[in-house]
């Protein structure tokens, strides 16, 4: 099984929503058993707290549920999971920073988009409503090319 994880800084508003919309995109694709799903915040502001209302709202509109409770990253986590997706270039120096050795499964979530996106995810905490649904716009474009990146086919025997 190929896990994910997405990092965001207090794990309230993007990276929950990342994970609530994979988890949505891999059951479409009947992948649930090939690939899980967590998320994580760099710092530990929110931990034990549920995901933004207002991304909870915003999220739920487009039919994504987002069930997880924040929690903090350690470097164990980014050992354990094949890839690790940072929400923007602050959280991926954090999690270079957090881990004990030179992970090479972190990338930013922008590397799974084209040009029109801008290099980090804004973060949407205590913003206009707007900003909610621009990052979901975003996650919604990146996560199909991370899902594939994963070559989660099954593999055929000789």
């Amino acid at each position: 099984m190929k896990r994910i994880l997405f990092v965001c800084l207090g794990n309230i508003c993007r990276s929950p929503a990342a994970h609530g919309i994979a988890e949505s995109m891999i059951a479409v694709r009947g992948w649930g058993e090939r690939i899980s799903v967590d998320s994580a915040g760099t710092s530990n502001y929110q931990v034990g707290k549920p995901a933004d209302p207002y991304m909870q709202r915003a999220a739920q509109a487009r039919g994504y549920s987002l069930q997880t409770r924040s929690k903090q990253l350690t470097d164990r986590m980014i050992r354990e999971h094949d890839l690790v997706i940072a929400m923007d270039r602050d959280n991926y120096r954090e999690i270079h920073l957090i881990s004990r050795s030179n992970p090479s499964n972190v990338r930013l979530l922008s590397d799974y988009l084209d040009a029109r996106w801008p290099r980090d995810v804004p973060d949407p905490y205590q913003g206009p409503e707007q900003g909610f649904e621009y990052v979901l716009d975003m996650l919604e474009s990146a996560l199909p090319a991370i899902l594939d990146s994963l070559d989660t086919a099954p593999s055929e025997e000789c």
